[in-house]
């Protein structure tokens, strides 16, 4: 099982200061808050792609690179690419040669955003976006397999013997998972080509989470990947923590009530019943989530949004040493622990990471 933690990269007003950080400074807080994850143990930081305001995180690769060289073991992820408005080709090379740099511990998540202006402001139309995620991602598939690649398609100039370049890191692509709240036909997407499920079921209650998990178990099965139980499945969640559940809760609640994501709605407690998001005590965190698994079955990794809201950095900081030393290593036993014989613990790694031969890269998708 892999825990990590998610940003989106807000740059929101602190409500109990009224001080809004710069640019710069929420960007090299990333940075840290990254090293801090590495520091505590959790194994993936991943950053969401936003081209908007108050988002910072408009190039990934970039942020990623820059905490590659200051990490050695944290595997970098995206939490959204948007596969629907960004060339097929620039991903290819942008994450193959990320992958180069970071010595194999790269992957991401495939996933439409949530932003509909950002279609428009890359000349593409935001009713085609589902056939955008179809056919894009059947191309960066090809062009991280084939050496030379021909390619016709409805959205983007024809290619003729064309090589991305670099090549994957000893031929093999990074993982990819397929990010969607709401859309089965990236599910389906998911479980047709064997790549990973991810549901950042944030904003919905499990029983939604539960049919779309559901729905690419029984797709990853029909397509011959595995039985439905070996599925790679990824869970979104937020916490914030403190030692009394009650101080949590005073704490976190005008952040909250301002935070421009979900503020001036629901209330706090409605919110936490209704959703996933738990405020309250590092054990109240460890139930929570080993509530997912009895709601979908064992997964491989799950991702906490920790930095959101306005919060400070000496409180998101503190939120991940309690994440790492009270909440983490409970729940690698207990997974561990009710992980039945043949369901993956993780999605495959690297070989460059993981010491295992690298796996084949011309396999055919089954269909």
């Amino acid at each position: 099982m892999q825990f990590g933690i998610f940003t989106v990269g807000d740059v929101t007003t602190d409500p109990t200061t009224g001080r809004t950080p710069s640019e710069h400074e929420r960007i090299k807080a990333t940075v840290a808050i990254a090293q801090k994850a590495e520091e505590v143990g959790l194994d993936v930081f991943a950053t969401g792609e936003h081209h908007n305001p108050p988002f910072v995180p408009s190039s990934p690769t970039t942020l990623l690179g820059h905490i590659a060289a200051r990490t050695e073991n944290l595997i970098l992820s995206t939490s959204t690419t948007l596969i629907t408005t960004n060339d097929p080709v620039k991903i290819a090379e942008d994450y193959a040669y990320l992958q180069h740099l970071a010595d194999g511990r790269v992957d991401l998540m495939m996933g439409r955003g949530n932003t509909g202006p950002v279609y428009p402001w890359f000349g593409k139309d935001i009713r085609q976006g589902v056939e955008l995620a179809v056919e894009n991602y059947a191309l960066l598939y090809k062009l991280w397999r084939e050496d030379v690649v021909d390619w016709a398609g409805k959205f983007r100039t024809p290619l003729q013997s064309f090589t991305s370049t670099p090549r994957p890191l000893d031929g093999v692509p990074p993982f990819v998972w397929h990010g969607s709240i709401r859309t089965p036909e990236i599910a389906e997407q998911a479980a047709y080509y064997g790549d990973g499920f991810f549901h950042n079921n944030i904003f919905w209650p499990m029983s939604h989470t539960k049919k779309m998990v559901e729905l690419y178990r029984t797709k990853y099965a029909y397509h011959g990947h595995g039985t439905p139980e070996q599925a790679i499945v990824g869970l979104g969640g937020q916490a914030f923590m403190r030692k009394n559940s009650q101080d949590a809760v005073r704490e976190f609640r005008p952040y909250f009530d301002n935070a421009p994501v979900y503020g001036h709605g629901p209330s706090l407690e409605d919110f936490s019943t209704q959703t996933p998001l738990t405020v309250g005590s590092p054990q109240q965190v460890v139930e929570r989530t080993l509530g997912f698994r009895d709601a979908i079955g064992d997964y491989q990794r799950q991702l906490f949004l920790m930095d959101h809201a306005g919060l400070p950095l000496k409180t998101v900081l503190e939120q991940l040493d309690m994440l790492g030393e009270e909440v983490v290593p409970v729940l690698r036993k207990e997974f561990a622990r009710l992980r039945p014989a043949g369901v993956p613990e993780t999605a495959p790694p690297h070989p460059a990471v993981s010491g295992t031969p690298a796996r084949p890269v011309d396999e055919e998708v089954t269909s």
